[in-house]
């Protein structure tokens, strides 16, 4: 799905000591699995994520999805990737505080009609959110409930990859593995990639990429499901 080739991020490139943020690596990812980058805060491993998600456009290097150069694709067409087939599950939910839990799950429908509200109550009960959830405001929802709810979120349009940036580290152990599970779960089909820097919510991960100082150190592969 992903083939990535000498891959480049150089941060503050009109200074004389250039920071290499991605220092120049080949990499190709599966199309489905959960995939598990690991390293030290600076090691590059969210950088990779932005770029893979179009986020952020390296400085040099190709990144092709299913064949296509991501940087030769059109603002419109980038946009429209990431609506399509990509979801995101960053550290903090992010969810919209006035919105109840099938709203903030709804918000982010590429295409809604009347089937969209029931789509995203039949998501929250899957991952464990039953009626009496639905209704209530973000503030008024555990920190587990809140973060599966913007899982929930990330889900709406079925992508094919779903990037999970730091999903746990504000959850204790129990609704920190309860996340990955659901994780895993998904990603029997579709490709998860998960950020973090702790190995003990990766124990189940097909493979793990390990980074340090921009480069990646260690590939760990499992068996894709």
């Amino acid at each position: 799905m992903f083939e990535i080739k000498n891959i480049t991020m150089i941060y503050d490139m009109e200074k004389t000591e250039k920071i290499y943020a991605l220092a120049g690596f080949d990499l190709t990812l599966p199309d489905r699995g959960l995939v598990g980058i690991i390293g030290p805060s600076g090691s590059g491993k969210s950088t990779l994520m932005y770029c893979l998600s179009t986020l952020k456009k390296p400085t040099d290097g190709q990144i092709l999805y299913n064949g296509r150069e991501l940087a030769n694709l059109k603002d419109q067409e980038r946009e429209a990737l990431r609506r399509l087939e990509f979801g995101f599950v960053f550290q903090r939910h992010f969810l919209v505080p006035y919105l109840s839990a099938v709203d903030n799950v709804t918000v982010a429908a590429a295409k809604y009609d009347k089937n969209t509200p029931e789509q995203a109550k039949q998501l929250l009960s899957n991952l464990g959110l039953g009626s009496k959830e639905w209704g209530k405001r973000p503030s008024k929802l555990s920190g587990g409930q809140r973060q599966r709810t913007a899982i929930a979120r990330a889900m709406i349009n079925n992508p094919k990859v779903l990037f999970a940036d730091e999903p746990t580290a504000a959850l204790d152990h129990e609704n920190a593995f309860g996340v990955m599970k659901i994780l895993k779960d998904y990603a029997k089909e579709n490709l998860v990639i998960v950020i973090t820097h702790d190995h003990s919510i990766l124990k189940d991960a097909n493979s793990i990429i390990e980074m340090w100082d921009g480069n990646i150190s260690a590939v760990k592969d499992g068996e894709f499901i």
